[in-house]
Formats: C-alpha cells, structure tokens, sequence
C-alpha cells in the first residue's frame, strides 16, 4: 500500500477568524467550516472531552490547509508567537505564486510582516511572511 497524495495540513490556532481571513486573502477558498465535539473525537486525537471548531480551506489545485480553534480542551502554546524559522517542529507552508511582489504587497496590506526576499538564481524570487499568530509563510514565485 502506497500513499495517494497529502490531503491536509493542520494548524490549531487561537484567533480562527484571523488566520482563515489571512489564507482567504492569500488566495485559498474555504470549503467549510464545522464544529466537533464528543469522545468519539477525544479518542481519535488522544485528548479528553473535545469541543472544536474546524475550517477547511483549499489552495487551487485542491491541497488543503485545516484549521481548528479548540474550545476545550484549550490550546496550549509551546513556544513564543514569533518564533524563527529554525524552532523544532513544522516551521512554515510554502506555496507557488504568481508576481510575487504583487502578493507580498497584498498580505502586507491585510498584516502580514515580511521575514525577508531573495533571488534564487534565476529560478525563483523568494519571500517569508509572518502573518496573524506567528504563522510563516513562504512564497515562491518561479521565473522564467
């Protein structure tokens, strides 16, 4: 048995309305948004008496990017908001644009903070934001 493809990647966040209104803006569609609770749901994820709510949002060519805020039992925080690039874990979700310039303005103008650009060669103009929770975001923008 072999994988297919990679269905979703999920982020537990603590403002959802934020951070879905970031991935809506960079260009992602929300495909739904659900609330879960139960011990059915507790014994899945390994946690106690769960209470959630899910969004799940989708890039064009259908890869996904699930968000859930958790009411009980809460969220617990292992690190500073902003932490670097370099802290243990899942870091940053990178995803192919187009005129990247053109993106970074546009998250700037709805709060993102740019990490920083670069040229990489002559095969990709690069770019790091940090949007709402610390959340880093790559852009890459392929030339040529």
């Amino acid at each position: 048995m072999t994988i297919k493809r990679m269905d979703n990647v999920l982020i537990v966040v603590d403002d959802l309305e934020a951070v879905k209104s970031f991935f809506i803006e960079l260009g992602l569609t929300l495909e739904g948004q659900t609330d879960v609770e139960g011990p059915e749901v507790g014994r899945l994820i390994g946690l106690g008496d769960v209470r959630a709510t899910l969004a799940m949002l989708r890039t064009p060519d259908g890869q996904g990017i699930e968000l859930d805020k958790f009411h009980t039992p809460p969220a617990v925080r292992s690190g500073p908001v902003d932490a670097p690039v370099n802290t243990l874990g899942l870091r940053r979700i990178m995803f192919s644009v187009e005129d990247i310039e053109a993106v970074v303005a546009r998250m700037q103008a709805h709060g993102a903070a740019l990490i920083g650009r670069m040229q990489y060669g002559q095969s990709y103009k690069l770019a790091y934001i940090r949007g709402p929770e610390g959340l880093i975001v790559g852009l890459a923008e392929q030339l040529g």
